[in-house]
């Protein structure tokens, strides 16, 4: 699902970004609820960039990845996590892109979402390359996501996979 966010583009640069998990929802500009094989996942497109927030029948787990005035903990390239009986696994990269590079990855990576049932796009006002996109699957009883924040003026592409699963030993053990 594409859609044009109806606010300004307030994110001023990659390094801004900040990742938090378990935090409470934030006021979205736009949600995708899904259905993934008995997990309940929303994609929320902010004004400051996107949260995920994920129920299953083991528990929840909230990411969010956005510019979050006073937060401290900056983007960190990776993170292994134990939630409950999760483990959750982030990693993020940066990619600096010349304009033409850019402008061709912004067009790929539009197409790619817009078209996909579980993917999420929001284009911001202004420029049709500063964007927040968002891919969800479930594959072998594992929740994946993958979201990409565009920043144009920059020439930088922030990209995050993450990987939220039951740990080996508590599937081991059901």
């Amino acid at each position: 699902m594409l859609t044009t966010l109806n606010t300004a583009y307030t994110d001023t640069s990659a390094d801004d970004l900040a990742w938090t998990l378990g935090r409470e929802p934030l006021p979205a500009l736009a949600t995708l609820d899904l259905q993934l094989s008995g997990a309940t996942l929303q994609l929320r497109l902010l004004g400051a960039s996107h949260q995920v927030l994920l129920e299953e029948e083991n528990g929840s787990c909230s990411e969010t990845v956005a510019c979050i005035p006073g937060s401290s903990t900056p983007l960190p390239l990776g993170v292994a996590e134990r939630v409950g009986d999760w483990e959750y696994e982030f990693a993020a990269r940066v990619e600096d892109l010349t304009p033409g590079q850019f402008a061709g990855r912004a067009q790929e990576l539009l197409a790619l979402v817009s078209d996909h049932p579980n993917g999420l796009a929001g284009v911001f006002p202004g420029s049709p390359h500063a964007f927040t996109a968002m891919l969800a699957q479930r594959h072998e009883g594992q929740v994946h996501w993958r979201t990409w924040h565009a920043y144009p003026q920059d020439g930088q592409l922030v990209a995050t996979r993450t990987r939220v699963g039951v740990r080996r030993s508590a599937a081991v053990l059901l």
